[in-house]
């Protein structure tokens, strides 16, 4: 077989490699090891990638004192540096060439000896042009900028000092953040917000900070009612701008994606990017980078930031998975209560709750709407096990701590909490109950538990449960009676003790929700047994036997329907399968099975006798 090979692939490639500036090739040695004789900087220069700054440097007549001695450091502009500048700026230094290009190469220079050990983060050094300070910043990350341009290549050694290359022609820097706000027409409603809160005297303080400065723009894209709220609240205003405060210099260079930043608030902002744009939040919104300060260093961006601390209840629930939610208090009323400046914590099911459509907004939905509305502004995590909260719609709700879960009721918290400006959002997983009455008053109340009410009076339990405690109750429906052998339930009601221990063994004294079930979890009942409560695919199993429903909520615990009468191990038939079971045992349930499945299909009924007939066999007649 011939494997034929498309052209571009067999063409050769060269691989070239060049010296670094200083060295130079042997023959038939690797690399480049011999070192050259050290030149002064201005011959250095042409050598490192710099040769638009020795040519300026010629011109400027400054070319002599690099040559001559002394210790000098030079922090060159690369040539693509200098071509980047405007037409304009260009222009007006090179048109000048004895005072302003001298002067703007000596602000690049230092006069000592400084390798990149000595560029400390934060450090200032005084540059040869009137002693203008020039701000170093070393960041974790490794890169290092002057005056925020980015330092290329390091540490060039000169018979006369150093030369560091670096990515920008630099500018002196004379103004604090306050007198750029001052001075910025792009910047008129900041500065007014900026008064109004006093920040002024932080901004022009010493120190490094990083403002990231709402253009007039920025301002505008905020709903009106929003920006007056905002503007017309001393609080929200001052956390708002501290939002956009970071509490140390960070040049553009230095913000790389996935970094985390934190503010002057206390919040922090998430660094992304969006092809070439650097992105906050997510949003590309940075519109022109690192303009100097003497204090910092300024970012103007298009978009407000508005910080969590700053929003409505509203607000926070409109950005969040509770969108839903926020339309149901809407429909029902109850909007002021999540816009004013009531201290309230709302507790808010996510959209998935929902996936069945939004139920009818009637007034018992907005009764229970009330309910979700807690008086008090609440952090989650300050709340304890058995804490009491009082609602809005005047009932008192539990907290439950778990080891796995956070829970109100029979609604767990689903994410992290919102702090809003008056109110805090909870995320709950589904629409939460609030008690009704004790178990028994709620067992009562419902004619699916009538026959288990009927054994528990008969049981002599009915105080038990109606005095205040904690119980889970797996409680037995009609249907699950109706499913025991006739005889065996006469038994089971005629003998009180027997009866009562069953029971028991379905009564757990500590409450656990539907919420706390993981994998499994394992209860004490009452009557001494352990209970297995297990979750699978999402339908919580007790004792490996489907619940009908969780979560029925009580003033002293909490109740799961189930359709069939749970049985204590020592009452349990043998489920070891090291063990031979019992003919005549499984026998009996196959008949049993049969017998109800024969009287709805007639073709089953000589199945039903012959098994008959083999229970006389094992059991030697009835």
């Amino acid at each position: 077989m011939v494997l034929e090979m498309p052209m571009d692939l067999l063409k050769s490639r060269v691989i070239s490699y060049e010296c670094c500036p200083g060295y130079e090739k042997v023959p038939g040695e690797k690399g480049c090891p011999a070192a050259l004789p050290l030149s002064n900087i201005y011959e250095t220069l042409g050598v490192v990638g710099s040769a638009t700054t020795q040519l300026y440097s010629d011109r400027s007549n400054l070319r002599p004192e690099i040559e001559g001695p002394g210790s000098f450091t030079i922090f060159a502009p690369s040539n693509e540096a200098w071509a980047s500048l405007s037409a304009e700026t260009l222009d007006s230094l090179v048109s000048n060439v004895n005072i302003e290009l001298l002067n703007a190469l000596r602000y690049h220079m230092v006069d000592k000896r400084v390798l990149t050990d000595d560029l400390k983060h934060g450090t200032t050094l005084n540059s040869m042009y009137q002693d203008l300070p020039i701000q170093i910043h070393h960041y974790p990350n490794g890169i290092v900028t002057v005056n925020c341009a980015r330092l290329l290549k390091a540490d060039h050694h000169a018979t006369n000092g150093v030369v560091h290359v670096i990515d920008k022609v630099i500018a002196t820097t004379t103004n604090s953040i306050q007198q750029i706000i001052e001075t910025e027409d792009s910047l008129e409603t900041l500065r007014a917000a900026v008064a109004a809160s006093d920040l002024n005297s932080l901004l022009e303080s010493e120190g490094q900070y990083t403002l990231l400065a709402p253009t007039n723009e920025a301002f505008e894209k905020i709903p009106r009612e929003t920006l007056n709220r905002i503007l017309g609240d001393p609080e929200a205003l001052r956390d708002l701008l501290n939002h956009h405060i970071l509490k140390s210099a960070m040049c553009a260079e230095a913000i790389i994606a996935g970094l985390t930043m934190e503010t002057l608030e206390g919040t922090t902002l998430d660094v992304g990017c969006s092809g070439e744009d650097l992105t906050l939040n997510g949003k590309p919104i940075i519109a022109n980078k690192d303009v100097l300060a003497t204090n910092g260093v300024v970012h103007f961006v298009n978009e407000l930031l508005i910080p969590d601390s700053a929003k409505t209840l509203f607000e926070l629930a409109q950005e969040s998975e509770v969108s839903k939610s926020t339309d149901l208090f809407r429909q029902a009323g109850l909007s002021s209560h999540l816009t004013g400046s009531e201290q309230v914590t709302l507790l808010a099911p996510v959209n998935d709750a929902f996936k069945d459509g939004l139920p009818i907004v009637d007034s018992n939905m907005k009764n229970l709407l009330l309910n979700h509305i807690v008086k008090d502004q609440l952090s989650s995590k300050y709340l304890y096990h058995g804490q009491k909260l009082q609602t809005l719609g005047d009932r008192e709700l539990r907290v439950f701590v778990y080891r796995n879960n956070l829970c109100i009721e029979n609604a767990c918290i689903a994410a992290h909490d919102k702090r809003g400006r008056f109110g805090t959002l909870f995320s709950v997983d589904k629409m939460l109950t609030p008690p009704s009455g004790s178990v028994m008053d709620v067992l009562k109340a419902d004619h699916r538990f009538s026959t288990l009410v009927a054994a528990i009076q008969s049981a002599g339990l009915t105080e038990n449960l109606n005095r205040p405690g904690t119980f889970t109750v797996f409680a037995p429906t009609n249907e699950a009676f109706r499913a025991m052998p006739q005889g065996e339930l006469n038994k089971l009601m005629g003998n009180a003790k027997e009866l009562a221990n069953i029971l028991k063994f379905h009564i757990a004294d500590e409450i656990l929700v539907s919420g706390a079930v993981n994998a499994l979890v394992r209860l004490k009942s009452m009557q001494g047994d352990k209970l297995e409560v297990s979750m699978k695919n999402n339908v919580i199993h007790i004792n490996k036997e489907p619940v009908a429903e969780s979560d029925i909520m009580a003033t002293n615990g909490v109740i799961y329907a189930v359709n069939s009468v749970l049985q204590p191990q020592a009452l349990r038939p043998q489920e070891r399968g090291d063990e031979p079971a019992d003919p005549a045992l499984e026998i009996f349930k196959q008949a049993s099975a049969l017998s109800k499945v024969s009287q709805r299909n007639p073709r089953l009924a000589p199945v039903y006798s012959r098994l008959l007939a083999r229970m006389k066999e094992n059991s030697g007649g009835f």
